[in-house]
């Protein structure tokens, strides 16, 4: 990746899915220009590196059913994933397609800023949990009727996961907090300001650091990445919560790389012309839900909760440095990492990105 004096350079991106996200929702992911040569971005190997997953992805993940929902139709995503998967060695995926109602045809309208969004999600489960499988359900459109009814297809089609890269304003709590079902979804990228369905506390929120290579013990670093979503909601406050400065929701939970300038390689032919290089909370909320497949416990979490115990805290890497914007109040970690306001707490970088998969 571009470097100035050991810093990432800052990558010009484009947000994929333009539009309102006023009563309806939009992806969360970020395309980087000017990516020359091909695999700038980092790979599966990268990010097992990063957070510590080398060991546990070989053995883990095998029967668990992870689910991306997303808008519109990517008539390419079968092959863009298998070159993916052929290209890191992760082997052949266990992979279903769905329409909203569940049906392998009449899928919907393609999309080609929503197939970007469909590739990434569907190569982010594959890069944390290869023997995982994977269904993806298109819905119709962003509106949450559409959205919503694929939601509950995914729960039919058995999945105990389900990932969510995309926010928005009026969506419906309840096609988000099945019993015994992990629900994930990325925080946005704009800066501070929370929407849904990060903001519902049955829901894992997720926010964007930046990545980048450094020097021993990790070999890594992370800073809070300025565009990340995060805050304190209108949403009710959940009883495992108990930060100062927030009486409603407070999200993040946890957090992992989404600046575009240390962004993921992305494998998409049905916008571009094969390897992309992009950023967005997009990234962390499908990989994430592929962590909570290697762990192979979804069906007994409750959103965010296990990451706000200070047991599992010791298995997350904390961020420390960075804020996605301003916030008003003596609580500045609502958008500021290293305050010590709640420990290591932030709101962009929640308690911290994977150390493993103990926090899961």
């Amino acid at each position: 990746m571009p470097q100035t004096n050991g810093q990432p350079q800052v990558a010009k991106a484009t947000a994929a899915c333009q539009g309102s996200r006023a009563g309806r929702a939009q992806c969360d992911v970020l395309v980087r220009s000017g990516v020359d040569p091909n695999f700038a971005g980092l790979t599966p190997a990268n990010l097992w590196s990063a957070y510590k997953l080398a060991t546990l992805v070989p053995v883990h993940g095998a029967g668990q059913v992870v689910a991306v929902v997303d808008a519109y139709d990517n008539p390419n995503v079968t092959t863009d994933l298998a070159a993916y998967r052929s290209q890191f060695a992760l082997g052949a995926p266990n992979f279903t397609k769905y329409n909203q109602l569940g049906q392998m045809s009449n899928y919907p309208s393609g999309s080609s800023g929503w197939g970007v969004e469909i590739d990434l999600d569907v190569e982010m489960v594959s890069a944390s949990c290869p023997k995982c499988t994977i269904i993806l359900v298109e819905a119709n459109s962003t509106g949450w009727s559409d959205l919503q009814t694929a939601e509950a297809e995914a729960v039919t089609k058995g999945a105990t996961i389900i990932s969510n890269s995309f926010s928005g304003t009026g969506a419906n709590q309840a096609f988000f907090s099945t019993p015994n079902k992990t629900y994930l979804a990325s925080s946005g990228d704009s800066g501070y300001g929370i929407a849904d369905p990060a903001d519902f506390d049955t829901v894992v929120s997720v926010g964007g650091t930046t990545l980048s290579p450094a020097g021993p013990p990790r070999h890594w670093a992370e800073t809070v990445w300025s565009g990340s979503g995060a805050g304190c909601s209108t949403d009710t406050k959940p009883a495992w919560q108990a930060d100062p400065g927030c009486t409603y929701r407070t999200a993040n939970d946890v957090s992992a790389d989404a600046n575009p300038s240390t962004g993921v390689a992305e494998y998409d032919t049905y916008g571009y012309g094969g390897w992309i290089v992009v950023g967005g909370t997009s990234v962390g909320s499908p990989f994430l839900a592929g962590i909570f497949g290697l762990k192979g416990n979804a069906t007994s979490q409750h959103g965010g909760k296990t990451f706000w115990i200070p047991a599992h805290q010791v298995h997350l890497y904390p961020v420390l440095s960075g804020n996605d914007g301003s916030c008003s109040g003596p609580h500045t970690y609502l958008c500021t990492a290293g305050t010590g306001q709640y420990g290591n707490y932030s709101g962009p970088g929640g308690w911290g990105s994977p150390k493993g998969m103990g926090a899961f």
